[in-house]
């Protein structure tokens, strides 16, 4: 038995058809029937009933059907595997809204990278590359979700927030007179809820519950309008064109970072993977989250230590 018996077995068991199938199968229709014989010769069984109107799946044929099926999907993984392996198959990498500029001029020398066209939330992609649906990705991430999930990640990108408020003061405000929107949808917001709520422990930033995914977009605006006073950005919002009645407004004391990481599986060390990390992370530079007036959650994976704190685990 050949694994291409088994595809044309499907094939004519989905098309009931020699013909049509043959068509789909780009191969004669005398080939095709003379090969279906040959797997019902060599599995003892008769796969079809056929005669010159009709083909019909015989009992033995209609349950070894999922069977075939299934045994393909299982060539096709093991193919998948072999691609990944060799180097041959691109490398996906997923986003939640921000990826460098440059992304794939800077790759192209080490690997092909396909970018995912799903975006999704930090917490979802994290997931994706530890289950293997992506094999990178740029996210939001904390020291526990890498132990949790077995990734590594980089620094790749750090957004300083900032706030937008009515009126027309555009001068520094300090993060205590700041209002940080909270979302009850937690399926869309986890990660962002996270890092607000320890934001407000920290700083005394006050946290402002919301249900409406007000995060970002035209709602923002309007909570703004509402509270009457400074609210801070998401790292969704960092580029969104502020309307002429309300201002931008840099937060000091302390100055408020959210960090991008580039994660990957612990386990795969394949030389297009690392390759692609090193492109990307290699000489990121001071993007100034390591300064004194600096915040970021304790359990960032990029915060810079305090005195007397223990260094960071090493991430790569």
């Amino acid at each position: 038995m050949e694994l291409r018996q088994v595809r044309y077995f499907v094939a004519v068991a989905e098309e009931l058809n020699f013909g049509r199938a043959a068509e789909r199968l780009l191969i004669a229709g005398p080939s095709l029937s003379q090969q279906i014989k040959a797997l019902e010769r060599d599995l003892g069984v008769r796969l079809f009933d056929r005669d010159r109107r009709s083909v019909s799946l015989t009992t033995a044929g209609a349950a070894l059907l999922p069977h075939a099926r299934a045994l393909l999907e299982q060539a096709e993984g093991f193919q998948h595997h072999a691609r990944r392996l060799s180097g041959s198959e691109p490398i996906r990498l997923g986003y939640v809204n921000w990826l460098p500029a440059d992304l794939l001029a800077r790759t192209s020398a080490v690997a092909q990278v396909h970018i995912d066209a799903w975006v999704a939330p930090s917490h979802t992609q994290a997931m994706r590359v530890a289950d293997g649906s992506l094999d990178l990705a740029v996210c939001w991430v904390r020291t526990a979700d890498l132990e949790e999930l077995g990734l590594r990640c980089r620094l790749v990108g750090a957004d300083r927030l900032h706030a937008v408020a009515p009126g027309g003061d555009a001068g520094d405000i300090a993060a205590r007179e700041t209002v940080v929107l909270v979302d009850e949808d937690t399926t869309s917001w986890s990660s962002w809820n996270r890092y607000a709520g320890q934001l407000a422990r920290d700083t005394g930033v006050r946290a402002m519950r919301i249900s409406d995914n007000g995060i970002t977009g035209p709602a923002f605006f309007d909570h703004v309008r509402r509270t009457g006073r400074p609210v801070l950005n998401s790292p969704k919002g960092q580029t969104a064109s502020v309307p002429p009645d309300l201002v931008r407004r840099p937060v000091v004391a302390p100055e408020i970072y959210w960090t991008w990481s580039l994660v990957w599986r612990r386990s795969d060390l394949r030389s297009e993977v690392l390759g692609v990390v090193d492109a990307l992370c290699d000489g990121v530079g001071d993007l100034g989250t390591e300064g004194p007036d600096a915040w970021l959650p304790a359990d960032d994976p990029h915060r810079r230590p305090g005195p007397g704190a223990a260094a960071p685990a090493d991430r790569r």
